[in-house]
C-alpha cells in the first residue's frame, strides 16, 4: 500500500482502514484502503489528478443499493457528503433544478414540490442520491430520470471535468453507457410549472405507498434485482419458494419479495450468497435469469 504514502494533501477527510458497514443501508462490508470525502469537486480533481492512474477508484453514495464484500475494497472509496454535494438549487422560472450529486432523491422531490414545479415527485419513491439515480437511470411509478435529465457535470479519473447532455448516456432500462471512470457531482433536471398545493399529495402518496409495501425501516438495499422483460423481479421470487426464507442472516423481505434484508446478524456474504441462489432457483425453475439491480463491490472475505 505504499501508494497511500504518495496522496496529495486535501481538504477533505482521508481515512485509512476505514469499515464501510456504518456507510451503508445493509450494514454490512469491510473496510476501504483509503475513504476520501472531498471537501468540493475541485479537492475531488486534485485528488484524482493525482492518484497513481493503478489505483482502482469507487464511488459510494449513501449505500442505498449496494454490498460492501466482507473483505473490504481495494484502492480508493469516494464518498459525496456535505452540504457542497448536497446542495439544490431552484429555477422554478427555468423549470429546472441543479443539484449536488450526493443530495438525496427523496430531497430534491420535496424541493421541487415546495417550488411549484412539478414532474419530479418519483424521485420521492427512489432511496440513494442523485449521482446514482443518474448513472442507473433509476425511476418508479412510470418515470425514470431519462424523462428528466438535461445534463450532468462530472470529475474523470484524471481529474478532468466534463459535462454530458441526457443524450450522451445512453439510456435503457435501470441502465447507461456513462463513462465508468466519471464521478458525478451535479446534475440538473427539468420539471414543470405547477401547483405546489397539488404537487405535495402526490409525493405524501408515493411515501405512503413505499412505506406500506417496502420494509424501507429494516435493514434492506432497496430492489434486489430489476424485473425481466414482460415480468416482475418479486413475482418470479415468491414464486420460487423465497419470501421470507433465512440464508444466514439474510432474508427476502415477507412484505416485499425482491427486498433483501439483513435481519440483524447477517454477512455481506450471506446477502450475496442468498442473491444468487435465489438466480440459481428461478433459473432453473422458469429459465428466468434475473440480473442484479444491487451493486457489489470488494473482496470476498
Amino acid at each position: 500500500m505504499i501508494w497511500r504514502d504518495a496522496l496529495p494533501r486535501v481538504r477533505g477527510k482521508l481515512l485509512f482502514d476505514e469499515p464501510l458497514g456504518p456507510f451503508t443501508w445493509f450494514r454490512v462490508g469491510g473496510p476501504a484502503e483509503a475513504l476520501f470525502l472531498p471537501a468540493d469537486e475541485d479537492d475531488l480533481s486534485v485528488m484524482l489528478r493525482d492518484l497513481p492512474p493503478e489505483v482502482p477508484v469507487r464511488v459510494l453514495g449513501v449505500g442505498s443499493n449496494v454490498i460492501v464484500r466482507d473483505g473490504g475494497v481495494e484502492g480508493l472509496v469516494v464518498r459525496l457528503a456535505g452540504r457542497v454535494f448536497a446542495d439544490i438549487r431552484l429555477e422554478p422560472e427555468e423549470g429546472t433544478v441543479t443539484a449536488g450529486a450526493g443530495a438525496l432523491d427523496a430531497a430534491l422531490a420535496r424541493a421541487a414540490a415546495g417550488a411549484g414545479l412539478a414532474g419530479l415527485e418519483f424521485y420521492a419513491g427512489i432511496p440513494g442520491t442523485l449521482g446514482g439515480a443518474v448513472v442507473m437511470n433509476a425511476g418508479c411509478y412510470g418515470r425514470e430520470t431519462k424523462d428528466v435529465l438535461i445534463e450532468a457535470r462530472g470529475v474523470t479519473r484524471a481529474g478532468e471535468r466534463i459535462v454530458l447532455g441526457v443524450n450522451d448516456f445512453g439510456y435503457s432500462y435501470r441502465h447507461s453507457e456513462a463513462p465508468a471512470d466519471v464521478i458525478w457531482t451535479q446534475v440538473t433536471v427539468a420539471g414543470t410549472r405547477g401547483d405546489s398545493a397539488a404537487i405535495k399529495p402526490r409525493i405524501a402518496e408515493i411515501t405512503a405507498r413505499r412505506e406500506t409495501t417496502q420494509p424501507i425501516r429494516e435493514k434492506t438495499g432497496g430492489s434486489t434485482f430489476r424485473n425481466p422483460p414482460g415480468d416482475s423481479a418479486w413475482r418470479l421470487v415468491d414464486a420460487a419458494g423465497w419470501r421470507g426464507r433465512l440464508r444466514g442472516g439474510a432474508m427476502f423481505s415477507p412484505l416485499h419479495a425482491n427486498f433483501m434484508i439483513n435481519t440483524g446478524a447477517a454477512t455481506a456474504a450471506d446477502l450475496e450468497g442468498l442473491g444468487e441462489a435465489v438466480r440459481a432457483d428461478v433459473k432453473a425453475r422458469f429459465d428466468v435469469s434475473l440480473e442484479w439491480e444491487i451493486k457489489r463491490i470488494g473482496r470476498a472475505s
